[in-house]
């Protein structure tokens, strides 16, 4: 990398913002592998993958940002510290994704169970990230949990796009609706138990 980014023309243009398409590209191909490919495919489009972090990181090295190794230490660092129950001889918590998240909440400071969602992410998965991390947090926003397979997910879902069609209606921006519609209820109820919290320290003993 570090080669083509002084001999390609093509790669010595690029930027951080110039890839994304590329990122994003190179991760839809690794998902298809893994659902429809051979393991063959699947170890191709994750060296492909495994290129863009290299590039994103070259070009962050020639300014002095950060390098590969910087990276590879992060990340390394990061799943140490999630996992002190491994790492550091503490029990293993009961629900482990709730443990992972308050783990984050606490590393990054964070307030809201939405913080740190990447917004660009499609509307299916961001629903999916939201109503998981209010579940996590404990937010008190009442949610639908009937038991469903996987075939009536899709197949629903397929359904109420095609019903939605015949009726002129743009699922994907009726689905960002309803999601923006549950995100101003979990901020609600947020701020709601804050102001419990609060009202509970200042009540005298």
């Amino acid at each position: 990398m570090h080669v083509l980014r002084h001999e390609c023309p093509w790669d010595a243009e690029q930027t951080h913002a110039s890839l994304v398409n590329h990122l994003i590209e190179e991760t839809g191909e690794v998902v298809e592998a893994i659902e429809t490919g051979t393991d063959a495919d699947l170890r191709e489009e994750l060296g492909d993958l495994l290129l863009q972090v290299f590039f994103h990181s070259e070009i962050a090295a020639e300014t002095g940002r950060f390098t590969v190794d910087d990276v590879a230490d992060g990340i390394a660092d990061k799943l140490i510290r999630r996992h002190p129950h491994i790492f550091a001889g503490e029990d293993a918590p009961v629900d482990k994704v709730a443990s992972w998240e308050q783990r984050k909440k606490q590393e990054k400071g964070r307030r809201s169970a939405l913080d740190g969602i990447a917004s660009p992410l499609a509307v299916l998965a961001r629903a999916g990230k939201v109503v998981s991390r209010t579940r996590a947090h404990g937010v008190g926003v009442e949610l639908p949990d009937e038991p469903i397979t996987a075939d009536e997910v899709g197949t629903q879902i397929v359904a109420l796009v095609a019903r939605a069609q015949a009726s002129g209606v743009d699922a994907d921006q009726a689905t960002r609706a309803a999601l923006r519609a549950l995100e101003a209820r979990i901020q609600d109820a947020e701020r709601a138990a804050v102001q419990g919290d609060d009202r509970a320290v200042q009540r005298p003993e």
